[in-house]
């Protein structure tokens, strides 16, 4: 079996899951087949790790709140001419156990045996906590 590698991302500006997925449902967000992306400057080195079953984790708020599988990486072109890589995503947002995280720049890679673990199916439909709150919880280990 692949070694499995995850993505760790500051969602800039997102309020919430919600308003994340209602980013990527724009037109502007998607791919040519309709699936969500986000495109970064670097291409990740550990691809096939990626490939391989990795998710993209999305730090919103200060907490790790979501995350998306990642599907395939895109070669584009910015207008600079300069080649770009475009995770493309499952479109389905998989609240995890909010985790706090401190603002960093770009994205980093994330062991699996470090990310947090989605949240039980129970618990999927239950309205978030406001992010301090979630953070302030996380910090104490209770969430």
């Amino acid at each position: 079996m692949d070694k499995i590698c995850h993505l760790l991302k500051l969602s800039a500006g997102t309020e919430s899951v919600e308003s994340l997925a209602d980013w990527q449902a724009s037109r502007r967000a998607q791919t040519e087949d309709g699936l969500p992306r986000h495109v970064t400057r670097m291409w990740p080195k550990r691809e096939d790790e990626i490939l391989a079953g990795g998710s993209i984790f999305w730090v919103i708020k200060g907490l790790i709140q979501c995350r998306q599988r990642i599907r395939r990486l895109d070669e584009v072109t910015g207008p600079d001419g300069i080649r770009r890589c475009a995770l493309v995503l499952d479109p389905e947002l998989i609240r995890v156990t909010p985790a706090p995280k401190r603002a960093f720049q770009g994205w980093r890679y994330l062991a699996v045996a470090d990310a947090p673990r989605d949240l039980p199916a129970a618990r999927r439909s239950e309205d978030p906590l406001p992010p301090e709150l979630a953070g302030a919880l996380a910090e104490i280990g209770v969430l």
